[in-house]
C-alpha cells in the first residue's frame, strides 16, 4: 500500500479497539477477533491495535505482539493496521520490526512516557525507530505540549516515512499553530481526542479523528466524520450532543473511565467481557446504571 493511500485512509475514523480478556485474565483472541470484524464490515478503515483504549500500557510485550497478529488475520487486508507500538526504543524498534514481519500497514508510536523529553530527543527517539522500518507508514502521537512545529518540521525532513500526527493537546489553536508551523501538507492531521473535540480541530486542520467509542457503534462515529468532511458542522452537533454524555462518563475522573466504558458497553451488548486491568477499574453500579441508560436511548439495548 503506498503511503498516499495510507495517508487517504488516516483522514477517516482511526479505529481504537478495546482488548478484550478471557474469565482467567488472559488476552482473548477470538473475541477480539470478532470485535476487529465487526469494526471493518461496519465501514471503518483504518483499526489500530495496542493503542491506549486497548489498554497499551496494561499489556507485555507478547500480549502486544498477539494482539497485532490477530488484528492482521482478522483485518485480511480489508482495512488498514496501525500497530501501537512505544517504550525505550531498543523496545520499540523490535516491535516496529515484528509489526512490519507480521503485516501491519502503519505504525503508531505512543507519546514517550520519560520525565525528562527534550525537543532534539523527542526528534532522535522517533527518527530511530521510522528508521527501522522505511517501507511503513508512520503516525506520531503527540500528547505533549512542550512539542511544537518546529520539531514535527525537523522529524518530517530526516523521517520520510512519518505521514500523520495524532495530535492530542487539548488545546485547538495551538493545534492549527503547531500544524501550520510544522508544515500543514507536510502530515495527515488526526485530532486525538476522540468526537467530542473533532468538530474543534477540523476547523483549523484535522482531517480524521480517533475513536474509542467506535467500538460500541461504527455508524454514529462514521456519521460524525462524514458530516465534518463535508463542512456540514450543524450535522456534526447533532451528533455530538448525542454521544456527549457517554464521552463525558468515559472522561470522568480524569479519564479514569476511558477504557471500562467501552467495555462495559461492549459487555451489555453481549460482544465482550467488561474486565480491565489495573490501573483501570470497573464501572461501579451507578455508573453502569447511567451507562444502560444512554445505550438504550440510542436503540442499541
Amino acid at each position: 500500500m503506498t503511503f498516499e493511500e495510507q495517508r487517504r485512509r488516516l483522514s477517516g475514523v482511526v479505529a481504537i479497539p478495546v482488548t478484550p480478556f478471557d474469565a482467567e485474565g488472559a488476552v482473548d483472541g477470538h473475541t477480539y477477533a470478532k470485535l476487529v470484524d465487526r469494526l471493518i464490515t461496519g465501514g471503518i478503515e483504518v483499526v489500530t491495535p495496542n493503542g491506549n483504549t486497548g489498554e497499551f500500557y496494561a499489556l507485555d510485550a507478547s500480549e502486544a505482539r498477539q494482539c497485532l497478529e490477530v488484528t492482521v488475520e482478522a483485518a485480511a487486508g480489508r482495512a488498514s493496521v496501525l500497530a501501537g507500538i512505544g517504550h525505550d526504543v531498543a523496545s520499540a524498534t523490535r516491535a516496529a520490526v515484528h509489526a512490519r514481519d507480521a503485516g501491519a500497514d502503519m505504525l503508531m508510536i505512543h507519546q514517550p512516557v520519560h520525565p525528562y523529553i527534550s525537543g532534539d530527543g523527542w526528534v532522535d527517539y522517533h527518527a530511530a525507530i521510522a528508521a527501522a522500518v522505511p517501507e511503513l507508514g508512520v503516525v506520531l502521537y503527540v500528547r505533549n505540549p512542550a512539542i511544537a512545529g518546529e520539531q514535527l518540521r525537523a522529524l518530517g525532513e530526516v523521517a520520510p516515512n512519518v505521514i500523520g500526527v495524532k495530535y492530542a493537546v487539548p488545546d485547538p489553536v495551538r493545534f492549527g499553530s503547531v500544524a501550520r508551523d510544522a508544515g500543514f501538507d507536510r502530515f495527515v492531521w488526526i485530532a486525538g481526542l476522540a468526537e467530542l473535540s473533532a468538530p474543534g480541530y477540523f476547523a483549523v486542520g484535522a482531517t480524521g479523528f480517533t475513536s474509542g467509542l467506535v467500538n460500541v457503534d461504527p455508524a454514529i462515529s462514521l456519521r460524525m466524520f462524514h458530516a465534518l468532511s463535508t463542512g456540514d458542522y450543524p450535522a456534526a452537533m447533532t451528533v455530538w450532543e448525542r454521544i456527549r454524555p457517554f464521552e463525558e462518563l468515559r472522561a470522568a475522573n480524569g479519564n479514569a473511565n476511558n477504557v471500562s466504558v467501552v467495555k462495559d458497553a461492549l459487555g451489555r451488548l453481549g460482544l465482550c467481557r467488561p474486565d480491565v486491568r489495573p490501573p483501570s477499574r470497573l464501572l461501579t453500579g451507578a455508573e453502569r446504571e447511567q451507562l444502560s441508560g444512554l445505550l438504550t436511548s440510542w436503540g442499541l439495548l
